[in-house]
């Protein structure tokens, strides 16, 4: 039986490189497709792959909600996520979500075909930038969810009077936040901070 696989991103062009490989493989066959991670939980219920790719950051609903719904009905699924960022956050976020795989979309010609067949044998695929940017920071202090919010308000480019206004906390409330974001992530300043944060995958643009 060939491998069956849902390919789940919101740009036709990757799904149809993506289709093109999987043609190219007697082991594997084309299951189904989506554009966004709503879609990609009800053509998984259809379809029943063996292996889903998912991309993160699509409309509606992104790659790591839909791995936990997909999960919660299906606890045996097995999702490789496709993505872009290279940061360790996206990638712990998407293995507790429930992901078996993480890969870059710049290694797809590559890597495609073996973390297929891998994540269909029960193994687990992540490639070794990524498990290294994970053990690099394994031992930092994570970001709380108003430090995220707060971070988010300095990458849009307000100050620290309108991040209060926006969150609804005095400003000094803000500047303390600064200060603990700046020494977890050891920046010197906020661009830096958000630099920082862009790429690992703390906060998106």
């Amino acid at each position: 039986m060939p491998i069956r696989i849902l390919t789940v991103d919101d740009h036709p062009l990757l799904r149809e490189g993506i289709a093109a490989v999987i043609e190219g493989q007697p082991d594997m066959v084309l299951a189904g497709e989506a554009t966004n991670g709503r879609e990609a939980v009800d053509a998984f219920r259809d379809c029943r792959p063996d292996v889903t790719l998912m991309d993160l950051q699509m409309p509606e609903m992104g790659g790591i909600e839909a791995i936990g719904a997909i999960q919660r009905e299906f606890p045996g699924a097995r999702i490789v996520v496709l993505t872009t960022y290279q940061g360790d956050v996206q990638a712990l976020r998407a293995f507790k979500a429930g992901a078996s795989g993480y890969l870059l979309k710049s290694m797809l010609r590559k890597e495609l075909v073996d973390t297929i067949r891998s994540v269909h044998g029960g193994r687990r695929r992540i490639p070794p930038e990524i498990a290294a940017e994970i053990a690099e920071h394994a031992s930092d202090d994570a970001l709380t969810l108003r430090e995220v919010e707060v971070l988010r308000q300095v990458a849009a480019g307000n100050g620290n009077k309108r991040i209060a206004v926006q969150l609804s906390i005095s400003e000094e409330t803000v500047k303390a936040h600064m200060k603990n974001i700046l020494a977890k992530l050891d920046a010197n300043d906020r661009t830096h901070a958000v630099t920082i944060a862009l790429k690992r995958g703390f906060i998106e643009i």
